[in-house]
């Protein structure tokens, strides 16, 4: 099981998405987003059954004492050869690349990618979400988007409308009925890409595309991320927390990463210290958009030193 990071678009989608400037915001439906059509009465007998599963897992999961909410403790130190480590492997490697038309599961070495514009987190729901779960996951996303910009000292907020960075909350019928949503929020959007989200199966838990310009291919201009609604409720936590930590530039994951969500391992449900620190080396001023590895190490271990006390 895990969750599914679709690679950022930043690079690996130019051909197809090149065209990306900031989107024009979608006509405003009472603070919280467009519904996506056609407004779904009761979900599909797929839909049920996916809710089952999900709930299955979270179970299962939580039995064997995994999905941890308490960001990591004195079972999981972290030092800073780690943490450098950590770093490169989650940030300045991909792991989805463009192949046929198709994403497809493969670690490729890349450059450095984060937002330089202010990110502006704004939810959209299907008809099949009611009204007091939108308002917690709005608040939720709120929530985060301020942990957000706490950790990485870059302007991140939740906004009603006119958003960058587009979440989506929709069940699987809702999911299959997305294309004219994914259109209007992002008019550039490929249809490549469409065809990934409205078809993202029932193993690949979430996703997030996170997309830039042809002329500055290191520098996110706008994301999408999709979340599942028949996940439950720690499980759609989870999906937000990594999915929108990941759409801010740690596109990977890796087995070896603890206290820490970028792992499939799912130890992890929500952002951890680990997690904080690593966004806030990624939007330190002392790195830029397009260093690689090599350029950015000696860098990387001055950060980590400096958030762990000095070396270790």
């Amino acid at each position: 099981m895990r969750k599914a990071h679709i690679a950022s678009l930043a690079v690996a989608a130019l051909a197809a998405l090149s065209a990306c400037e900031q989107v024009s915001p979608p006509p405003s439906t009472g603070g919280g987003g467009p519904v996506v059509a056609p407004p779904s009465v009761e979900p599909s007998a797929e839909s049920l059954a996916y809710a089952r599963y999900y709930a299955g897992v979270q179970q299962r999961l939580l039995t064997q004492g995994l999905l941890r909410t308490d960001g990591g403790g004195p079972d999981t130190p972290i030092i800073a050869r780690n943490l450098v480590a950590n770093f490169e492997r989650i940030a300045l490697y991909n792991e989805y690349t463009l192949s046929g038309g198709r994403f497809v599961a493969q670690q490729t070495p890349a450059t450095l990618r984060r937002w330089e514009r202010p990110v502006r987190l704004q939810a959209h729901f299907g008809a099949s979400v009611p009204e007091d779960t939108r308002d917690r996951d709005r608040a939720e996303l709120a929530r985060y988007a301020d942990r957000l910009s706490g950790a990485t000292g870059h302007s991140i907020r939740a906004v009603g409308s006119g958003g960058n960075f587009h979440v989506l909350y929709l069940n699987r019928d809702e999911q299959r009925a997305a294309g004219p949503l994914l259109r209007r929020i992002m008019p550039n959007i490929s249809e490549g890409t469409i065809r990934e989200i409205t078809s993202l199966p029932r193993h690949e838990f979430c996703a997030v595309y996170s997309i830039s310009n042809a002329d500055a291919p290191n520098v996110y201009v706008s994301a999408i991320a999709f979340v599942r609604t028949e996940h439950p409720d720690l499980l759609r936590r989870s999906c937000v927390h990594e999915e929108v930590a990941q759409g801010l530039g740690l596109p990977n994951d890796s087995p070896v990463a603890r206290p820490s969500i970028f792992n499939d391992d799912e130890e992890f449900a929500l952002l951890t210290t680990h997690d904080e620190m690593l966004l806030r080396m990624l939007y330190d001023s002392r790195l830029r958009p397009g260093m690689t590895p090599d350029e950015a190490r000696p860098t990387l271990q001055v950060l980590a030193d400096g958030l762990l006390g000095g070396p270790s």
